[in-house]
C-alpha cells in the first residue's frame, strides 16, 4: 500500500512539474506510462463492471415489464440492416460456457417503422453459442459467436430471423464483420508489461521477485483475456434478411409528457444554461436531458435500469481505478469528474460500463431552481458516452462519441426498462447549440433537443 501511495505522489508531482508536457512517444509503453501518470494525478476516472461468475448457466429472467400487446394486425416488413438492441439474459464465457449452449436475450428498445412499433421492448431472442474457442496461449485470441435465430414477440409464437452481432456495448473485445467476438492478446493487457519485468526480476532475485508478484496480484490483479459477459450485457444486432411480421404495437412508454410538466419545462429551458462548466468556468458538457421526479424516484429508476452510482474520489477509488486500467478488469462505480451548473456541482451522477477502463455511458444531473405546478422537482442533465482515451501532452481524459444524440436515446431507452417512466418527449429550446468542443477540445454534435423524461409519481 505504501509503495502505491509513493508511486501516486511521485507521478502526480511529475505531472505538476510538467514532466509529461512533451508530446508522447509513439508506442504502447509510452501511452501506458502517460495513462498511469494521469491516473496517479487524479486526472482520469472510469471503470467497468465486475467479471462474470457462473457463466454459461441460463439465468432466471428479472424482466418486470408486462408482455407487449398488439394494437392492430397488419403485415409489416422489418428491412435488412435494421438494428435490434438487446440485453443478454444468459451469462456467456469462453472459459466456462459450452459450445451450442442455448442463449437468450430481450429486446430493450422498440424497433419502429412508419406503421408504428414493429418489434416491441420485451420481445425475446433465442439462439445458441455457435463458436467457442478459449485462448490457449498468450499469443492466441479467444473467439465467441452468439447466434440468435428466433424471435418470440408473443408467448409461444416464434419467428425465424437471420441476424448477426454488430457490437457488444462498452466491450474491450472487437466484434468482427462476421459477428465473431475476438478477444484480447495477453500483450494487449497493460499489466502484461509489468508481468514481463517481474519475470526478469524473479530470475535475478527469486525471493524478492516472488514477493513483488504477490503484491502485484494483491493490488493490481491478474491478467485475464477470456471473453466473459454477464446477463444484462447490452448487445447490438443487425438484421441480415428482411423480417416479415403481422402485428403492430404501441410504444413501451407514451411519447408525451403531461401538460403541466411540459409548460414548466419549456419556461425553464428558455433561460437555463446551455452547458455545464468546470470549476474554472470552462465550458463542459451540453445539457441534453430534463427529468421530472424526486431524488428518490430518480435513484430508484436508474438502479432498476442497471446503472451505478459513482464513488467519490478517494485514495481507495484511485487504487481501484489504476487496477481497472492496468488489468482491464471491472470497477463499476468509478468516480466522475465534477461539473457545475447554477454554481453547484452535480447533485447526482450515474454510469453504466462493462469490462474496459476506456468505455462507459455516464451522466450528471443538477436540481433546477423550479418545480412543476404540481410541486414536482425538475432536473437538468448532461449525458455523454466515453469511447476511448484522449491523450494530450500532460493530460489524459476520455474521448467521447461526438454524436451526443445517441447517448440521449440510450438513457431514455434504458429508463423505460425500469417500469418507472410515465412518458418521454423531445423538447426544443430557443436557439439551441448544435455543435461545439468538449473541455479537452473534442468535437461534438447534436440536433439541439433535450429528452424530457417524466417519472411516475
Amino acid at each position: 500500500m505504501e509503495a502505491l501511495r509513493s508511486m501516486r505522489h511521485s507521478l502526480a508531482a511529475q505531472v505538476r512539474r510538467g514532466a509529461f508536457s512533451r508530446p508522447p512517444r509513439r508506442g504502447f509503453l509510452a501511452r501506458f506510462s502517460i495513462l498511469i501518470a494521469g491516473l496517479a494525478a487524479g486526472m482520469v476516472s472510469s471503470g467497468p463492471l465486475s467479471s462474470v461468475t457462473g457463466a454459461g448457466e441460463q439465468q432466471t429472467s428479472a424482466w418486470t415489464l408486462p408482455e407487449p400487446l398488439p394494437v392492430k394486425s397488419e403485415s409489416v416488413t422489418v428491412p435488412a440492416g435494421t438494428s435490434i438492441f438487446a440485453g443478454l439474459e444468459t451469462d456467456v464465457s469462453t472459459a466456462k460456457s459450452h459450445l451450442h449452449s442455448p442463449i437468450m436475450a430481450r429486446v430493450v428498445r422498440d424497433v419502429t417503422g412508419a406503421e408504428g412499433v414493429l418489434i416491441p421492448v420485451g420481445a425475446t431472442l433465442r439462439g445458441r453459442i455457435d463458436t467457442l474457442v478459449p485462448s490457449s496461449s498468450p499469443t492466441d485470441r479467444a473467439r465467441l459467436l452468439l447466434k440468435f435465430s428466433r424471435l418470440e414477440i408473443l408467448s409461444g409464437k416464434l419467428v425465424e430471423l437471420t441476424a448477426h452481432l454488430s457490437e457488444v456495448e462498452n466491450s474491450r473485445e472487437k466484434v468482427l464483420p462476421t459477428g465473431i467476438i475476438q478477444g484480447l492478446l495477453q500483450s494487449e493487457v497493460p499489466i502484461s508489461l509489468l508481468q514481463a519485468a517481474l519475470e526478469k526480476w524473479k530470475k535475478a532475485n527469486p525471493q524478492a521477485g516472488q514477493e513483488a508478484e504477490k503484491q502485484k496480484e494483491k493490488y493490481l490483479g491478474k491478467s485475464n483475456t477470456a471473453i466473459e459477459y454477464a446477463a444484462g450485457t447490452d448487445l447490438d444486432l443487425t438484421l441480415d434478411k428482411p423480417l416479415e411480421l403481422d402485428k403492430v404495437f404501441d410504444p413501451a412508454a407514451p411519447e408525451r409528457i403531461s401538460d403541466p410538466a411540459n409548460s414548466t419545462m419549456k419556461k425553464l429551458l428558455a433561460s437555463a444554461p446551455e452547458r455545464a462548466s468546470g470549476k474554472d468556468g470552462k465550458p463542459g458538457d451540453p445539457l441534453n436531458l430534463v427529468i421530472v421526479g424526486s431524488e428518490a424516484d430518480i435513484r430508484e429508476t436508474f438502479r432498476a435500469a442497471g446503472w451505478d452510482v459513482p464513488e467519490r474520489g478517494t485514495s481507495s477509488s484511485l487504487i481501484a481505478t489504476v487496477r481497472a486500467a492496468v488489468s482491464e478488469q471491472g470497477y463499476g462505480k468509478a468516480p466522475v469528474s465534477d461539473l457545475y451548473l447554477y454554481g453547484q456541482r452535480e447533485n447526482l451522477a450515474f454510469e453504466k460500463m462493462l469490462n474496459t477502463f476506456t468505455k462507459r455511458h455516464h451522466l450528471r444531473l443538477w436540481r433546477s431552481p423550479v418545480k412543476t405546478t404540481a410541486g414536482r422537482e425538475i432536473w437538468l442533465g448532461a449525458a455523454t458516452h466515453d469511447i476511448g482515451l484522449d491523450i494530450h501532452p500532460g493530460v489524459v481524459s476520455h474521448a467521447i462519441d461526438p454524436n451526443l444524440d445517441l447517448e440521449r436515446a440510450k438513457v431514455g431507452a434504458d429508463l423505460i426498462l425500469s417500469g418507472h417512466v410515465a412518458g418521454e418527449a423531445l423538447l426544443t429550446r430557443p436557439n439551441p447549440l448544435t455543435e461545439g468542443l468538449s473541455a479537452t477540445g473534442a468535437p461534438w454534435r447534436t440536433d439541439g433537443r433535450l429528452l424530457a423524461i417524466e417519472l411516475k409519481p
